[in-house]
């Protein structure tokens, strides 16, 4: 990997630590503050919120910034905003902080994604954003555990100093590897900003966020609920979970690859396959969960194929808003935040109709059979003349 890229993934996945890893501390920090594990629970919300939210409005502000000098202040908010967490003597302060370092995620990931296209040959374009969205997958098959582990032995505190250092590795190789002048600059053309919010009136752009959304939702869906799936159902002991959510992750690695593959031969091809593929492995997770060594199977393949879509989602992006794509890409980021939500509010909904854990996948395997259709019905339209006009 260039060393550029590998400084860009390196700062995602700082970024995607910093979003999930608070999720295995919430019982450390609820009792260090005095605050019930509902509330706790907020810290999450709050950083989704921020990333959603405020990430698109950043973007919109920024796009005349230099890309190298946009990288490297975005992350100025970011490790001030774990500083503070390091340092909040209460839950106001601890959500502050959160909050803060959440409003260069959505911006950060997009120019990161961007800035890979622009680095890479056009047939290799996909397995450079799959390089990128690396970052993500090491964030939660490596950072979460190992953030939680900190937490655990050296308090909360610590994981979130663990995450400033990372984050000041990734500044200093940014800073000097990453050359000034990179192609592409659009930012630096007058009507930039008129660029990047037409750019979002592409109907077939809006169809494409909606899949995001929908896509992300299934994988959320079954992955919120993972645990106790292969618990009460596939009947595996607590010791061997960890060694499951493992093989998980590597599945996630390997798929995330596979994505950025299957996007540079085509990439709506890629998509339809990394769909297609999300809705028939979530329906045969259905039906192995109660056959242990099928179900471990099933879960390394539900990995690989889970977080293929990340790659092949954001090429789509930026295949329909070449001219201008950043925006484009921090909305679709807060598309993906939106489908955690989506996913993890399906998984206790289904619970709570009394349809049992055995039933999410299912679930799971429905929210990912409709984006999957959208993406073929937009597919279809994409090709007919009216849309064509539209579009230009």
């Amino acid at each position: 990997m260039p060393v550029t890229l590998f400084a860009l993934m390196l700062g995602v996945f700082c970024l995607g630590t910093a979003e999930i890893v608070i999720s295995g501390l919430l019982p450390i920090v609820a009792s260090d503050l005095s605050v019930s594990l509902p509330n706790a629970g907020l810290l999450v919300t709050g950083y989704a919120l921020g990333v959603t939210i405020i990430g698109p409005f950043v973007t919109l502000l920024t796009t005349r910034i230099p890309r190298k000098t946009l990288v490297l202040g975005l992350m100025v908010p970011f490790i001030l905003g774990n500083i503070w967490a390091v340092l909040a003597p209460n839950y106001q302060m601890l959500m502050a902080a959160r909050i803060l370092a959440s409003i260069s995620h959505g911006t950060f990931v997009a120019v990161a994604f961007s800035l890979a296209v622009a680095l890479s040959p056009a047939n290799k374009q996909g397995s450079a954003m799959a390089k990128i969205a690396l970052g993500f997958n090491l964030a939660n098959a490596l950072g979460g555990p190992l953030g939680t582990f900190i937490g655990q032995n050296l308090g909360w505190r610590a994981t979130f100093l663990a995450i400033v250092a990372i984050a000041a590795i990734s500044v200093a190789l940014i800073a000097m590897f990453m050359p000034s002048k990179l192609p592409q600059a659009e930012q630096s053309k007058p009507g930039t900003v008129r660029r990047e919010l037409s750019a979002l009136t592409n109907p077939m752009l809006v169809f494409a966020v909606i899949t995001t959304v929908l896509a992300q939702g299934a994988v959320f869906t079954a992955s919120t609920y993972i645990v106790p799936l292969l618990m009460d159902v596939s009947h595996f002991t607590p010791s061997a979970i960890s060694a499951l959510l493992v093989v998980f992750g590597i599945g996630a690695i390997l798929g995330n690859f596979a994505g950025g593959r299957l996007a540079d031969r085509h990439v709506m091809r890629g998509v339809t396959t990394v769909l297609s593929s999300l809705v028939f492995v979530l329906a045969v997770f259905w039906m192995t969960s109660t056959v242990p060594v099928l179900s471990a199977i099933t879960l390394f393949i539900f990995g690989a194929v889970g977080f293929s879509i990340i790659p092949s989602l954001q090429a789509r992006i930026q295949s329909l808003a070449v001219a201008a794509p950043t925006l484009a890409l921090s909305v679709n980021v807060s598309a993906f935040n939106l489908g955690n939500g989506l996913g993890a509010w399906m998984g206790g909904a289904v619970l709570d109709f009394g349809f049992g854990i055995r039933a999410v996948p299912l679930a799971a395997a429905g929210l990912a059979a409709i984006s999957l259709a959208i993406t073929l019905v937009s597919w279809h339209f994409s090709r007919q003349p009216l849309v064509q006009a539209l579009e230009s």
